[in-house]
């Protein structure tokens, strides 16, 4: 399969896309959590969320984010605003894997932090972009959100690409709130930035269908095999990237590529 022509694989890959890039993606997607909303900033907390605990189980991501919404009161945006302390006592049980309550209770405190001190969070990766890469973005966040006293045991439900991290969570959110891919799966509501900034998510599937087709040499799925493989979306597509990870993912999760 790595054989292919740089022309044949855009085709091959532009195929997947279109097959992966449509309203029935949602329904064993996690972005159908976000989905839910409508006003601009509970889709927009609600999608970091659901991204920041989207390893694992899908079946249990989407549960799991599901019960996140029911704790919020499904008004993630003014929960996350006007709460007072004992609000967040019946957060005292969630846990998905390593993200536990305390986990929660910090991303709460730092999401109102953001949206009272920062403008939200499109400003904040608005802020620190790069022309052609929201990785220094993303390592930004990481302080912003970390500015006020918090555990030092949530730090690494954020991850950092400037210390090696393909930050796969991130960038999936990213892909998210700026692709605007007229299909209705990405929301494309953060109009400062633009998709060909936006970096790949990274995982074991879309990786290992990567390297199959010859578009990733790298065997680790770190920040520097991120680095590769955008350099070689790029190359298919400079102005919207990451709109092949839909043939990646679909490639590895539904067709066992």
């Amino acid at each position: 399969m790595s054989k292919l022509k740089k022309s044949e694989l855009k085709d091959f890959l532009d195929e997947k896309v279109v097959l992966y890039n449509n309203p029935k993606f949602i329904e064993s997607d996690p972005i159908q959590i976000p989905h839910q909303f409508s006003k601009k900033e509970d889709i927009e907390i609600a999608a970091f969320l659901t991204a920041t605990i989207a390893w694992g189980n899908r079946k249990s991501i989407i549960k799991n984010a599901h019960k996140m919404m029911e704790l919020l009161d499904q008004s993630p945006f003014e929960f996350i605003m006007q709460h007072q302390e004992s609000d967040l006592e019946k957060l005292n049980f969630f846990v998905h894997r390593t993200f536990n309550s305390l986990d929660f209770t910090q991303f709460v405190k730092s999401l109102k932090h953001i949206y009272k001190n920062h403008k939200g969070l499109e400003a904040v990766f608005a802020n620190y972009a790069e022309k052609d890469s929201l990785q220094h973005s993303i390592h930004q966040f990481k302080k912003v959100f970390f500015e006020i006293e918090h555990l030092e045991r949530t730090k690494k439900h954020v991850s950092d690409p400037l210390k090696n991290s393909a930050a796969k969570r991130i960038n999936m959110f990213l892909r998210w709130m700026v692709r605007n891919d007229n299909h209705g799966v990405d929301f494309g509501i953060w109009n400062s930035l633009s998709p060909s900034q936006l970096s790949c998510p990274l995982d074991v599937h879309s990786g290992n269908v990567a390297r199959k087709l010859g578009v990733l040499k790298r065997k680790q799925n770190d920040g520097k095999a991120l680095a590769e493989l955008d350099k070689a979306l790029r190359q298919l597509d400079a102005n919207d990237p990451v709109k092949y990870d839909f043939a990646l993912f679909g490639l590895g999760v539904f067709e066992g590529f």
